[in-house]
């Protein structure tokens, strides 16, 4: 994996399109979660303080290539802002006159921020046009949005082979871990993959298989594989028509020699609700009444069992389901053996996914990771092996 960071380049007096990720969850004009805008700030600082004039560009929500008042960036300017402690000029647009002109009255330091850019349709065709516009902006680019990186839009992928481009802070951390992760691990490498279907991570699944040691499968998918074992799984979530992938998938990974960890307990209970009486079984114990929302005390200690072998841990997925107590128990009790492990044996661990980083940050960890990913769809596709566009574009 080769990439240039910002320690190859010369910032001081320099216009710099930085591309950012600032498309943070807003519920009626609140950002709900700053997390996105917190791991911004050590790339935008560096560089301010280095003398580079920063000009910070995003995408926001789904516009379709049109002006949507609501999905503006505007709002953000505020939030950002008051992260970096200093003033963040304004421009109504991404590309065009307003845009330059606000880029050419920067001065060493400050920091300007561009309205969407998918209010172009050019952005999600990666129009040449529209990169070459946002690249007459600048004089270097730095990519710090690895969520976005595996879209070959304009501002990820386009504008990059226009300008000397290089991996912010941000971007340089992920890379990183993620090879850590996958690319060249400490052994043994284990893998939890949670989540409801097989069938939105088969690439995933496959790739694992032939990469770590030990593959912990969680979740409803897991309900799939134990009833293609012929395990009664009663009402739980699985997918029937999956039954021949899931046996195809152990088969694979036996032949690779990763072994696979399926559920030996599950909590059923007739209802997915809050408190919802419930109750432990063995996985040949399912009442034909009853659905499983988690795996068991049993199931955790094993889990537990592998990873104090481990060197590497990659997780993807929750175990259960998590939102609802008491369906939270073996995501939280798995969460905080991974921290103590990762505190005290060196253990590394990674991970990622929006319902992961939820799970995570619900069992009051998310601190005491090796790392884990704010990226969504760029953290799987990184794990199914893909390459992504806005990385390679660094290389």
């Amino acid at each position: 994996m080769s990439f240039r960071t910002i320690d190859a380049l010369d910032a001081a007096g320099k216009r710099v399109l930085l591309r950012a990720d600032l498309n943070v969850p807003v519920r009626e004009g609140v950002i709900t979660d700053r997390t996105r805008i917190e791991r911004l700030l050590p790339t935008i600082r560096e560089l301010a303080e280095k003398g580079a004039r920063v000009i910070v560009c995003s995408h926001f929500d789904r516009p379709k290539g049109k002006r949507v008042p609501e999905m503006s960036l505007l709002p953000l300017r505020t939030a950002l802002a008051e992260a970096l402690g200093r003033p963040v000029a304004w421009a109504d647009d991404c590309v065009g006159p307003e845009p330059e002109a606000a880029a050419a009255a920067l001065a060493d330091g400050e920091v300007l921020l561009l309205e969407n850019t998918r209010y172009h349709a050019g952005e999600e065709k990666n129009d040449p046009a529209l990169a070459a516009g946002l690249a007459k902006l600048a004089e270097a680019y730095v990519n710090d949005a690895f969520s976005a990186a595996h879209r070959a839009h304009a501002s990820t992928e386009g504008v990059a082979h226009l300008l000397p481009a290089y991996a912010g802070r941000l971007m340089q951390a992920e890379l990183e871990a993620l090879d850590a992760a996958l690319g060249n691990p400490a052994r043994p490498v284990v893998a939890i993959v949670g989540g409801a279907k097989i069938s939105t991570k088969l690439e995933l699944l496959g790739n694992l298989t032939r990469r770590v040691n030990v593959l912990v499968i969680g979740g409803a998918m897991a309900n799939t594989f134990l009833a293609a074992q012929g395990h009664p799984m009663g009402r739980s979530l699985q997918e029937a028509e999956m039954h021949e992938t899931a046996r195809q998938i152990m088969a694979e990974a036996a032949a690779a020699q990763c072994e696979i960890l399926l559920p030996v307990d599950v909590v059923v209970a007739e209802a997915f609700a809050a408190q919802s009486p419930h109750r432990t079984v063995a996985v040949d114990s399912v009442p034909q009444d009853l659905m499983a929302l988690d795996v068991g005390p049993e199931t955790v200690d094993l889990v537990e069992a592998r990873l104090r072998q481990a060197s590497t841990l990659v997780w993807n997925g929750p175990f259960g389901a998590f939102e609802i107590p008491p369906f939270d128990m073996a995501t939280v009790a798995v969460a905080q053996s991974v921290a103590a492990l990762t505190a005290s044996s060196g253990l590394k661990s990674i991970a990622g996914g929006g319902d992961t980083v939820s799970a995570l940050r619900h069992a009051g960890v998310m601190e005491r990771l090796t790392y884990v990913s704010s990226a969504g769809g760029a953290f799987l596709e990184w794990l199914e092996g893909k390459t992504l566009p806005g990385v390679a574009a660094l290389g």
